[in-house]
Formats: structure tokens, sequence, C-alpha cells
């Protein structure tokens, strides 16, 4: 039995999967951030580690003994704490949190460094700058998945994994190292970082739970939900359309990405997508701003439909759009354009255009803004995507599923699980006890349901669409991380 703690933007899940890999226990907590002004989002790291090791507990008292532990975490989301007595020195900054675009902008400036205000390095120059003699202190730096490990090892492991380490704005993606040119320039000091160790394999002790089993992985979220759908040949990818959109895509030994230090031509990232033995497999990222926030809008703010769920009846009472067409973009767009002043457009609507059309056109829209990531992430990695498989909320929307499926034109194959990011974890802990390679026991799990195209959207009338969306707030379509 593995356990997997999996944490995320707004809640804290454990789960316990036997060695089928189905999940025997899941418990959900949620644990939402804070926003004390716009554009800063903060959250309780103690809070956080408490209810992290009281769920893992409660879980192991449940179930019984388990063999290993998987982390998985959201990324970049940053904590600093004092290595003597384990206290946070300030509250930890979310992924989402904008305090730092000045920074951004003063290194890119003065140093030619490309690094956006979600990435972990400006945020911990952020913190460490705002702790009064830090440089005599004996302090931490992590992300989320080195401040859980710290909490079940009872603060003995200070380590985060290789797809943690590539996402940070610190770590260089040709050695496989932290960056020390990188943190001199963001005034970090490298003996704060923790030790970067792979992803599956042993990297630490759980001495906080019962039998204190080992943690056997240390993966980021999207790269734990691509080992989850089997992704794990070059070429293949998923989407994970959760409240935002990732996706990726394995490229196995090229590291061509990886090793570019920032976003390609095309708008996508090079990661690791894990590491064994010493060894990475890379891959590359795609990312939508916004994808299940639209229909949440729909519900929460409008007030057009029942819930989120009830998306899917609404918009199949009718056969088309009407010619309405919904780009979602209300934090701006981010691959392939990366223009964070565009806005949402609702563009065709008629006095016959009704609930039906702007629901279904909603949907519509952000499977377009899906196969915008796909079709980067071939331009950039040069691969094919035949097929793409997908988890998140959305990928329980049938209507929405079709729609991706004919703007793709090609198959869309559904996770067996909406969870798969936890699933992927447990994967990888498997792998790290047993020493035995990733794929080969993440490389056949079959997909819930496959969807083939029926249908031909115009692209080229969303392209336009797209067009008039873009640059309506200027100054924060200048932006460029």
């Amino acid at each position: 039995m593995i356990l997997v703690v999996d944490v995320g933007t707004t809640s804290v899940r454990v789960a316990v999967a036997d060695e089928t890999g189905a999940l025997v226990h899941f418990d959900q907590r949620r644990l939402a951030p804070t926003s004390p002004v716009p554009g800063l989002v903060e959250f309780d790291p103690v809070a956080l580690a408490d209810t992290v090791v009281e769920m893992a507990r409660r879980a192991v008292s449940t179930v019984g003994a388990v063999e290993a532990v998987g982390v998985t975490t959201q990324r970049a989301s940053t904590i600093v704490w004092d290595r003597a007595t384990g206290e946070p020195v300030g509250p930890g900054l979310g992924w989402q949190d904008l305090r730092t675009v000045g920074e951004c902008l003063t290194v890119r400036a003065e140093h030619g460094i490309s690094v956006a205000p979600n990435q972990t390095a400006t945020k911990a120059a952020w913190l460490w700058s705002s702790v009064e003699g830090a440089v005599d202190r004996d302090l931490c730096i992590g992300t989320v998945d080195s401040w859980v490990v710290w909490a079940l090892s009872l603060g003995s492991a200070h380590v985060t994994d290789h797809t943690n380490a590539a996402v940070t704005g610190l770590y260089s993606g040709l050695s496989g190292a932290w960056d020390e040119r990188l943190c001199g320039v963001f005034g970090v000091a490298r003996s704060a970082l923790p030790t970067i160790v792979d992803s599956a394999g042993v990297a630490a002790v759980a001495s906080a739970l019962p039998g204190a089993p080992p943690i056997t992985a240390i993966v980021g979220d999207q790269q734990a939900s691509l080992v989850g759908q089997g992704c794990v040949r070059p070429g293949m990818a998923k989407v994970t359309f959760g409240t935002g959109g990732m996706l990726d895509v394995c490229t196995g030994d090229d590291a061509t990405l990886a090793g570019s230090g920032g976003r390609s031509a095309g708008g996508c990232f090079g990661i690791v997508a894990w590491s064994q033995g010493g060894r990475r497999t890379f891959g590359a990222e795609a990312i939508m701003l916004a994808a299940g926030t639209n229909v949440e809008w729909l519900s929460e703010d409008l007030g057009i439909i029942e819930s989120p769920e009830h998306s899917h009846e609404v918009a199949a009472a009718c056969d088309d759009t009407g010619g309405v067409v919904f780009v979602p973009a209300p934090l701006g767009l981010g691959t392939p354009h990366w223009d964070y002043g565009a806005r949402s457009t609702l563009i065709g609507a008629t006095r016959g255009t009704g609930r039906a059309e702007v629901v279904r056109a909603v949907l519509a829209g952000v499977a377009h803004r899906g196969v915008d990531l796909i079709e980067a992430a071939e331009a950039d990695t040069g691969l094919a995507i035949d097929s793409v498989r997908i988890d998140g909320g959305m990928s329980r929307n049938p209507t929405f599923v079709q729609l991706l499926a004919d703007a793709a034109r090609r198959p869309v194959e559904v996770a067996a699980h909406a969870e798969a990011t936890t699933v992927g974890a447990a994967d990888l802990a498997r792998a790290g006890l047993l020493g035995v390679d990733v794929a080969t026991i993440a490389g056949g799990r079959p997909p819930a349901a496959v969807v083939d195209p029926v249908g031909e959207p115009d692209r080229e009338r969303w392209r336009a669409a797209v067009e008039r969306s873009r640059r309506w707030i200027p100054e924060l379509s200048a932006l460029d991380f």
C-alpha cells in the first residue's frame, strides 16, 4: 500500500493506493489561501503542515501500515523557515502571488534573466529580505513539497526533486543543479536551498507516521498527472483541465527545451518530467491561465447554470453555438500568446442567442484553448501528438470532451481517475520503492473512455476571435515574463 499526500492550490488530499493503483482510501480537506489585497496570495505554512500530518496519520490508522509515501504538490509556492526551530519566518507565498512583478522586470532589464512572478526565485528573495539578520541565521528555503517532506520527516530532511526545482527560476536545466549565478542575482543563499533528489527513489523517512515508512516519491503535480495518465513515452501528452489548464508532453531524453531556461518560440516551457536513478526524463509544458474558472463564472457569478456540472446538460440542449464564440481570458492568455492584457470576449451574439448557446460557447472556448496548447507543444517539440489524454474536473463533462475532440480533430482519452495526479504520485512511489522503471509501472493503465471527433469547428474564426480579445489592457499586454 502506498500513501500519497497531494497538496493543491486550495486543498490537501491524502489517499492510499493498492498494488494495482486503485485508490482504497481518499480524504480531502479545503485549505484555501488568503488574499490580503488584490494580487497577493498567502497561506499559513504551519496550518498546512499540521493538516498534512493529521490526515496522513488518520489514513494509516484507517487502512493499516503503508510501504511507502509519495508527495506531490502544486509547484513554485514558497516558504522560508528557521532550520533550528522549524518555524516559518513569514507567510507562505502562493504561486499566484504577484507582489514581485517589479523585481521580475528589474532582473530582466539589469541581468537579461527572464523570470515570472509565479516562480519561486523572487518570492524566496522577498521573504529572505524581509527577515532581519537573515544572513546570520540558518534558514531554509523551500517549495511546498520541501515543506511537506520536512514536516513528515520531523525536520530531518530538507529536499526537493528535479520536477519542482526546475520551475523555481534558480535551477540549471543543463547541469540539473542549483545555478550559482542565479542564486547570486536573486540574493538567495545556496546553503538555504534543499538538496535535489530523484523523483522516484528513497528521499527521506516519514518519521511522523506510524511505522516510519520511507518517502520514495517527490514530484510536481503536473508531472505526477503525466505519469498517472501513462504518458511515459515521447509524444504522449495529457491536459489537466482544472481551474486552469496544463498540457504536458513527454520528450524523453531530449533536454533542448529544459536547457533553454525560458519560454520557447511557441510559448511552451521545458520541464523535467521525472527523474530516477540519476537520470532525468524531460518534457514540455503549455499553460492555459483559466479553464474551469470560466464555467464557475457561469454558475457562481452569472447564475445562468446551477453548478459547473450543470453546464453539460444546458450546452447539450443545442447543436451548436449559433455563431457565438467565447475566448476564455479572464486573467489573460497563456500559451502561445502570453498576453496578460487580453480579456474574455463574447462575439457573435444575436437576439436569438440563448442560455444554451452561451454555455456551449464557453465550453467550446476552453476546448479551443486546449487545442492551442496542443499545437504549440507540437511546434516547439517537433513531436506529433496523435491523441491527447485528459483529467481534471472538466474531463467528466461529456459535452466538453466531445467539443475538445472535434476542435483537436484527434481522439481524446479520458483518464480512468479524475485525480490522475494522485495516481501518478503513487506510481512513482512504487517505482522508487521497488527500484523498477517508472514506465514499467505507469505505462499500461487504460483510459475510462476514448472520444473520437465527429465535427470540424472553424479554427480560423477562433483565431480571429482571439485576436480581438488581445491587448485590451495595453500596459498588461506589455509585460513579458
